[in-house]
């Protein structure tokens, strides 16, 4: 592997995570701005994470999910098999800060979940939606992964270049069948790091109503 170069990750109370990222080796190894929002989202206190289980979808270099598991939380991050090494180093050099619980699973999207059951309490997301052909799997993943009590926050930064405007339409438009989307308002994000054009939608499985 290509040596990492260390991104700090500052938090409101004790010291900074310590994120290694990968200079090499497509989207994954990078902490992108997204995932920063909602990390210091998580801080705010916004949603009680304390005992709660935590699941992580493309965790990347895992910034979200430890940031949740320094707050309390029981968190399983995942990602593709290549990118577990670098998540294993991620959750050993932050481990000291870590109060609640965390670990590295693989998990492939619209593959079989059963063993991510029962639903967690939480889903992270933190840029997700970037290819057309994953829209499907991930959508499956999540109606495989949510109950009706799971809170799913994702995080997305509005990219306004070539396909990306269609493929967020699409995946917005897709998601409402099942589940009912708010956006967290701007001012309710972390004072610092925020931006105009990074989203945070709090997304619930659609009640059933009437008989079953």
């Amino acid at each position: 592997a290509m040596a990492g170069f260390v991104r700090e990750l500052e938090r409101r109370h004790g010291p900074a995570l310590r994120l290694e990222q990968r200079a090499a080796g497509g989207v994954g190894c990078v902490v992108w701005d997204a995932a920063l929002v909602l990390a210091k989202f998580l801080e705010t206190g916004a949603c009680p994470l304390a005992r709660r289980h935590v699941l992580e979808l493309g965790a990347g270099t895992g910034a979200v999910g430890i940031m949740a598991a320094t707050l309390g939380a029981n968190v399983t991050v995942t990602d593709l098999e290549e990118l577990q090494e670098l998540l294993m180093v991620n959750i050993e050099n932050n481990k000291h800060l870590v109060t609640g619980s965390v670990r590295a699973k693989v998990l492939k999207w619209g593959e079989d979940v059963t063993e991510f059951q029962p639903p967690p309490d939480y889903i992270l997301m933190a840029d997700c939606i970037y290819y057309e052909e994953s829209l499907e799997p991930l959508l499956k993943t999540l109606k495989d992964l949510t109950g009706p009590d799971t809170c799913v926050l994702c995080c997305y930064e509005q990219r306004t270049m070539g396909k990306n405007p269609e493929i967020e339409r699409k995946y917005f438009e897709l998601l409402q069948r099942d589940f009912e989307l708010e956006k967290i308002p701007l001012d309710r994000h972390d004072e610092r790091y925020r931006s105009e054009d990074i989203h945070i939608m709090n997304i619930h499985r659609k009640q059933a109503v009437g008989p079953q």
